[in-house]
């Protein structure tokens, strides 16, 4: 992924919430993670820091997954399936807003999972593909 991007990658869990965060520490991609074991001030504040372009990563539950309406996020990835169609088209939802263009990406790896991805492909009329080897970074962000 091109570092000019803004994402947002959902979890299922607050254990699992701070693996993405941590990596992308170490890489030095400004990030930041959101959950409901959160006070709320801590929560403003983090939410403040990646809706500021401040921190260019938000990992986060389901707690964002609707609502939140934040300028040039073009990256929605989904390390864990939401457990419906609705919850999944909030989250990839995300991205692609206010003129930019999205991309979403979803780790599916159960039965369960095929289910999710089966009834969004049908209820919404969308073919969802395989992740392809190479991402053109023209088909999430704008010229």
């Amino acid at each position: 992924m091109s570092f000019n991007s803004i994402r947002l990658s959902f979890l299922s869990s607050l254990y699992r919430d701070s693996l993405p965060s941590t990596s992308s520490y170490k890489s030095a991609t400004p990030s930041v993670a959101v959950h409901s074991g959160l006070k709320q001030q801590e929560l403003i504040d983090r939410y403040k820091l990646f809706k500021e372009f401040q921190k260019r990563i938000l990992v986060a539950t389901d707690l964002f997954g609707r609502g939140i309406d934040i300028e040039k996020v073009n990256v929605v990835v989904n390390y864990d399936m939401p457990s419906d169609s609705d919850s999944y088209l909030h989250r990839v939802g995300r991205a692609g807003r206010f003129g930019t263009k999205g991309l979403a990406i979803t780790f599916s790896s159960s039965e369960e999972d095929t289910t999710v991805l089966k009834d969004v492909q049908s209820r919404f009329e969308v073919s969802i593909s395989e992740c392809p080897e190479q991402i053109d970074p023209t088909t999430y962000l704008n010229a």
